[in-house]
């Protein structure tokens, strides 16, 4: 029973280390790594009990970012939808396991003009976020760079992965630090219910 609880420890501890270190790993420009998901019991991917709610809502904001081909965008180019802006990383360990889960949200949400939005801060630019999602089979999410930071500095990012839920008024109505199971029937009727 001891050695059951040591490593119950052992993984809750590692699981806590790999989040810190992706969200904490200092990025050096030109050594971009591809991570690929394996099937390991570190990275757990959680529910939405890990939503927080703006209360009271906020303005998103007119924080700028650029699509695939370096056109800057900001959150009024968006009006009218609903948005779940994920901030991620090539090299993100909890940002690579929830991926998929990304994807098929995209794939469940965008016909109600529900946007996921992965905003990659990889410094590689659309060349990097292309050959990720091209090893990883993401087939509904497209290409959104944030390289310099600025937009996830400005949204109060404290690490990787953080998503935002924003409202199709432009509000942020909550928040997800840490990875999570997007696609899953309670996360998109709670998205549902937020975005309105």
């Amino acid at each position: 029973m001891q050695s059951f609880v040591r490593r119950a420890a052992l993984r809750t501890a590692l699981a806590g280390a790999a989040t810190l270190a992706a969200a904490t790993l200092p990025r050096k420009p030109g050594a971009q790594t591809i991570l690929t998901p394996k099937p390991d019991p570190i990275v757990r991917l959680r529910g939405m009990e890990g939503l927080t709610i703006t209360d009271p809502p906020i303005p998103a904001g007119t924080q700028g970012f650029s699509d695939a081909e370096g056109k800057p965008v900001t959150i009024d180019d968006f009006k009218g939808k609903g948005l779940v802006i994920n901030l991620w990383a090539t090299w993100c360990v909890p940002c690579v396991a929830e991926m998929p889960a990304l994807d098929a949200l995209a794939e469940r949400l965008g016909h109600e003009d529900i946007m996921v939005i992965p905003l990659s801060s990889d410094r590689g630019g659309a060349a990097v976020v292309q050959k990720f999602y091209a090893a990883h089979n993401v087939a509904h999410l497209g290409i959104w760079l944030d390289p310099r930071g600025t937009a996830a500095r400005a949204w109060g990012a404290r690490g990787l992965p953080t998503t935002l839920i924003i409202d199709r008024q432009g509000l942020e109505r909550a928040r997800l630090e840490g990875g999570a199971e997007w696609a899953s029937d309670d996360a998109v009727a709670t998205l549902r219910k937020l975005i309105g």
